[in-house]
């Protein structure tokens, strides 16, 4: 017992009070409540059950791993690079090289969609960050930049500590968590279904996130172009209930 004592008086002294309160910030990033609108995203989950891709449990696992495959390949890099070097002038690079990248429309606004609203909340929350700020009133309607998703939140988990192994992880993660929430909302499975697939599916996003990790964006690619065609089609659906 003492010796468990002695071990979390050590712990206490190597972690600082500013070293907790970065970790309550770092947690809010990660949290459902964040008004970024990304469950108003499906991922092209809506447009693949109207197709009639997905008509089950195991066709809706299949797809949420292609989305997690896609995503690993295609954007992690993303992530990945603006982390790793957190300012205005790597990211504003990443982004115009996304946008140029994204062939499909509906994607592309979808992340673009995303990610200016991720800019908003941050800056407007992470005062102590008066960088956000500075580029919501500098790029942030001039035109001169599109706000893709990914590069915008690898930058802000560098400038709020995460280490770039972390900040892949947490990509993965929203990105499971948002494409099992529009399940729910499809009515294609239930809350409770919905947290035990997504525990299930855990050890297969770490494994596609080890595969993908710490890539330069030169090596970024699409892996699953049946995502991505199955996503471009949402636009023209007669009745949808997601943006994208």
């Amino acid at each position: 017992m003492d010796c468990d004592m002695e071990e979390m008086s050590a712990d206490n002294v190597k972690t600082s009070p500013a070293d907790h309160l970065q970790q309550w910030s770092q947690w809010q990033l990660l949290d459902s409540i964040l008004p970024t609108g990304g469950f108003a995203h499906s991922s092209g989950l809506e447009a693949a059950v109207q197709a009639r891709f997905v008509v089950g449990p195991e066709d809706l696992k299949f797809y949420i791993i292609q989305v997690l495959e896609n995503t690993g390949s295609l954007l992690l890099p993303y992530v990945y690079c603006a982390s790793k070097f957190p300012d205005v002038e790597s990211w504003f690079k990443l982004d115009r090289l996304l946008e140029a990248t994204l062939t499909n429309e509906v994607s592309r606004k979808a992340s673009a969609s995303q990610g200016s609203a991720l800019l908003r909340v941050a800056a407007s929350i992470y005062v102590e960050i008066p960088s956000l700020k500075q580029m919501r009133d500098t790029y942030l309607g001039s035109g001169a930049a599109s706000f893709h998703h990914a590069p915008i939140f690898g930058l802000i988990c560098g400038l709020l500590g995460f280490d770039s192994s972390t900040s892949q992880r947490a990509y993965m993660f929203i990105t499971m968590r948002d494409v099992v929430s529009a399940a729910t909302r499809l009515n294609l499975i239930g809350p409770l279904g919905a947290s035990v697939l997504q525990h299930q599916i855990a050890h297969v996003a770490e494994q596609m996130t080890k595969k993908w990790m710490d890539r330069p964006v030169e090596e970024a690619s699409q892996t699953s172009p049946l995502v991505d065609i199955v996503q471009g089609c949402h636009g023209y659906l007669f009745s949808r209930l997601f943006c994208s």
